[in-house]
């Protein structure tokens, strides 16, 4: 026996098992009428299942493990939410178990009526040390049905990083628009540097620019001083301009700096220098005013791209990377990826985050829209899938790879992968 638990669910629920005079290690006749739905939540596998036992016809739960005696290691015994179970399905039944009232719970021997074959098929299909479990038959599955499996896997991933959205809004008192400047920060930090610029988001409330919408200098001069860029002496115009405004506006509003220590620059590129982020940052800040309100607004893919365009990048930094640091040729731009970066992972993530939070459908469809406007990325995860002869047309289909590996390849949990049981089915 070499199998997870969950290729017993997909046994139960395609009842993929030999029927004939089913009883209860109980002695009990036994008959299937519906073997309820699967849940993926925290309770009994099956819900509202119906089954005919002895003279009586029961509705409720139904527990799934591979030997009886699981019931007791997951101290189910002492759960009352498992009291509603009316059948304990398992492989082996090594133990007889009970409810928190005493009461003996009705098993369901499976041990001599699965065929051997179809073990046999689960272990050639899934068991397997690969990159993935159906690395060598997934291409044969038909596309729609991927597709299908990959939009709801992209659903679930949103919906696992809205929990991060929601505890930041909660956190801000349900301020919708700092919670937006945080992950934007965070964003641009794009993981290298992200925990340093969502330190230094914290550092300085966004309602402090908009004291300073007229004045780009300020502006630049809070961004750079809350990141703890102007602590140096300088001799070039531009970073003594910027220390000057910072010395009286951190008096101002009382501006702890965080340390410049913690930004990262070894092993980047110019381009990517938090720095020059930075000052792509102060310049978005300037050029858009409440930038979540507008978002929220902007149903146009090629307009959402043009709020990120064409910043408004203070002219020192193009022939600069750094303070002190001169450099030719700069792009101070946000390049192409770096604006679907934004728009994947900030942009897209907000409108299903808000969708969710108001119950608003359209705000989730506009999410998923987004997505599949955005080019697929481009990573080892996502490489594997397209080697292995899976489609992916854009980042709808990327982000649902990247939590299909995470959530279903990684766990073995085949039997709860859409695609796992079609390609189940097609070999039984």
């Amino acid at each position: 026996m070499n199998f997870p638990e969950n290729f017993l669910h997909y046994v139960w629920q395609f009842r993929s098992f030999d029927h004939t005079n089913l009883q209860t290690v109980q002695n009990e006749n036994l008959k299937i009428l519906h073997p309820g739905f699967l849940n993926n939540n925290a309770g009994p596998d099956f819900s509202n299942a119906k089954i005919h036992i002895g003279e009586a016809i029961w509705a409720g739960n139904v527990e799934i493990h591979i030997k009886s005696s699981d019931w007791i290691k997951h101290h189910h015994q002492s759960d009352g939410s498992y009291d509603s179970v009316i059948l304990h399905v398992v492989y082996e039944n090594d133990v007889p178990i009970k409810r928190t009232d005493g009461s003996v719970v009705p098993v369901l021997e499976l041990k001599n009526r699965i065929a051997d074959g179809l073990i046999k098929k689960y272990e050639n299909l899934f068991l397997n040390l690969t990159d993935f479990p159906c690395i060598a038959q997934i291409k044969n599955v038909d596309k729609l049905v991927v597709d299908s499996f990959l939009l709801r896997t992209l659903i679930e991933r949103f919906k696992q990083k809205t929990d991060a959205v929601f505890e930041t809004l909660n956190e801000l008192n349900g301020n919708w628009d700092e919670t937006f400047y945080r992950f934007m920060a965070r964003n641009f930090g794009f993981k290298v540097n992200a925990l340093p610029f969502e330190l230094f988001a914290k550092a300085i409330p966004q309602h402090i620019y908009s004291r300073h919408k007229d004045n780009p200098l300020q502006i630049e001069a809070l961004v750079f001083g809350s990141a703890g860029f102007l602590n140096d002496r300088f001799n070039e115009e531009y970073p003594q301009q910027l220390k000057r405004e910072f010395g009286f506006l951190q008096k101002k509003y009382n501006i702890k700096p965080i340390e410049s220590s913690i930004w990262k620059f070894m092993r980047m590129r110019p381009q990517n220098f938090p720095t020059l982020r930075l000052a792509q940052f102060a310049a978005l800040i300037v050029k858009t005013n409440h930038l979540f309100s507008k978002i929220m607004e902007i149903d146009d893919v090629t307009a959402l791209r043009k709020l990120f365009e064409n910043l408004p990048v203070n002219t020192y930094w193009n022939t600069h990377f750094h303070f002190k640091k001169q450099a030719s040729g700069t792009n101070v731009q946000l390049g192409k990826a770096s604006v679907n970066n934004i728009l994947l992972n900030t942009v897209a993530l907000f409108l299903f985050a808000y969708g969710k939070y108001t119950a608003t459908q359209f705000y989730i469809n506009r999410a998923v829209k987004l997505l599949e406007s955005l080019p697929a990325e481009q990573n080892a995860i996502i490489g594997k899938f397209v080697e292995a002869g899976v489609k992916i047309g854009n980042a709808s289909g990327s982000q649902g790879i990247m939590q299909l590996k995470k959530q279903y390849c990684d766990e073995k949990k085949c039997m709860s992968c859409g695609i796992g049981v079609k390609i189940m089915k097609s070999f039984a």
